[in-house]
């Protein structure tokens, strides 16, 4: 009867309304308003965005491979993408596309819309590009075929010292599986014993690649999650016996950016008692989307059950109070003191588990760590907040590893020798202030001082990116980076280790 309805609404509004009417807009704007009077995530997809939602989970789009920033209406190559046709012509970090098919490709009308409609295109085809390339006056053509572009979901993986490797995995996508195994393989091909796996701001992505990903790490037969719903009978999901690291030392890192399956996979982790979480309390996404189609190629992501850890704790936090409540409740956790006091966060006792050593785990909403970490204000100051946010460190980094790459490389063969011993010269922060003044960054000299140590580390961090990789700029950052001194704190004490995943309360 409701669908008959709606469908004698939308013909009545389409043959007897006063005015002429974009009946889809209408029809699309209904579909919208009633899905967020359901939940948060189900969700309408128009016919025209489906693929470019889907992309940064399906892992790959069709391009020129490039990492990019639009710097002074320019845009500047960050990297080109390792093996991908840019890196194949010769297309170096700090090149600056001028001309695109013979067009000025610089200016106001150059945005990031811009930028996918001219050097996005079908594998096979292709595009011209006139590149600046450091103080040369002759711009540079290069003719680049567009081919799959992979959009790797791990950001870096490394040894930080002997023993203990690290993975940065950005989202859950279709192949990450695939690149998870390919960085485990590596490092423990290189002595790896114990892991730190950082789902810092790591949103989720598909179950299934989750799942794949903590099967890595639990015994046989280990539930991972199960989901349930009144239209969805329970379906469970356990561990096989194919983990290839069950025994070794594991800190996951999550926080509030954690959510969906980030939460499926740090729950699991924490369930079992097979490793340590540090950070703080993820986002609290536990509903299950499924995709259904509509007749012009629209989709409607409609939630249709909700994720449980194995003790049974919803992950999903509560949304009664409607979606803009929602939302906004990452605010009102900053209000409440939650990212920085753990005492701060309550939890009803009415939603008590054990794990499997019989810790105290709580639901209610998201993944509370083992070990809590505060928000680090250290660095903080409006200076440092600005330098970003207008741009200033890229600008100054982007010309400086264009002028000296060569240099750098030399006096650094290793990466790990630049990493030790390279500094930031006063000289350096001179140049970084003289752009501050151009962007009108009003330069405050006891902002600076609290702020120094980072906004030196920034520097180097992306100087390091710039002339080598992202991974490089990681393994530069996390050296000042207060969770990961913790993870590394608790990896070394056998003892705390042990401590913490028997009789540890939360």
């Amino acid at each position: 009867m409701s669908a008959q309805k709606m469908g004698t609404l939308l013909y009545l509004i389409e043959n007897f309304y006063t005015d002429t009417v974009n009946l889809e807009k209408v029809t699309e704007d209904a579909i919208v308003a009633a899905l967020k009077e359901l939940d948060p995530h189900s969700a309408y997809i128009s016919k025209k965005d489906v693929e470019k939602t889907n992309e940064p989970l399906v892992g790959s789009f069709d391009g020129i491979g490039v990492t990019f920033q639009l710097i002074r209406d320019t845009i500047t190559v960050i990297g080109p993408v390792p093996g991908g046709p840019s890196e194949k012509v010769g297309i170096m970090a700090g090149d600056q596309f001028i001309k695109i098919d013979g067009e000025d490709a610089f200016g106001k009308k150059v945005n990031n819309d811009y930028v996918q409609k001219h050097l996005r295109g079908k594998k096979g085809t292709k595009v011209t590009v006139s590149v600046k390339r450091g103080k040369d006056k002759e711009l540079i053509d290069f003719e680049i075929v567009r081919d799959k572009i992979p959009l790797n979901s791990i950001n870096a993986s490394f040894m930080m010292d002997k023993n203990i490797g690290y993975i940065k995995l950005d989202r859950f996508a279709q192949d990450s599986d695939k690149e998870f195994k390919a960085a485990m393989e590596k490092l423990q091909g290189q002595g790896m014993k114990n892991l730190i796996l950082d789902l810092r701001s790591n949103s989720g992505g598909y179950l299934n690649t989750a799942i794949d990903m903590a099967d890595e790490f639990l015994k046989a037969n280990q539930l991972i999650v199960y989901t349930e719903g009144i239209h969805s009978p329970r379906q469970e999901w356990n561990s096989s016996d194919k983990g290839t690291f069950t025994e070794g030392k594991l800190v996951v890192l999550i926080d509030e950016g954690s959510a969906s399956a980030s939460e499926i996979l740090s729950g699991a982790i924490q369930d079992h008692d097979r490793g340590v979480v540090i950070g703080r309390r993820s986002f609290g996404k536990g509903l299950v989307q499924r995709p259904f189609n509509l007749p012009d190629g629209s989709v409607v992501r409609l939630t249709t059950s909700r994720y449980h850890t194995p003790t049974g704790r919803c992950i999903q936090r509560p949304y009664e109070g409607g979606t803009e409540d929602y939302y906004k409740d990452l605010n009102k956790r900053l209000e409440r003191g939650e990212y920085f006091h753990a005492d701060s966060i309550h939890f009803p006792d009415s939603l008590k588990y054990k794990t499997d050593n019989g810790r105290t785990v709580y639901g209610g909403g998201g993944i509370m760590p083992d070990i809590f970490m505060p928000v680090d204000t250290s660095f903080s100051s409006k200076l440092y907040t600005n330098l970003v946010r207008k741009g200033v460190f890229n600008k100054y980094t982007v010309d400086y590893a264009m002028a000296n790459r060569e240099k750098v490389k030399a006096q650094y063969p290793e990466f790990s020798q630049f990493n030790k011993n390279f500094t930031v010269t006063n000289d350096m922060v001179n140049a970084i202030r003289e752009i501050a003044k151009n962007e009108k960054v009003e330069w405050n000299e006891e902002q600076y001082l609290r702020s120094e140590k980072y906004i030196k580390l920034q520097i180097k961090a992306l100087i390091a990116r710039n002339i080598w990789e992202m991974q490089q700029y990681y393994e530069v950052t996390l050296t000042e980076d207060p969770t990961i001194t913790k993870a590394l704190e608790v990896i070394g004490n056998n003892k705390e280790y042990k401590k913490i995943l028997s009789n540890h309360t939360l």
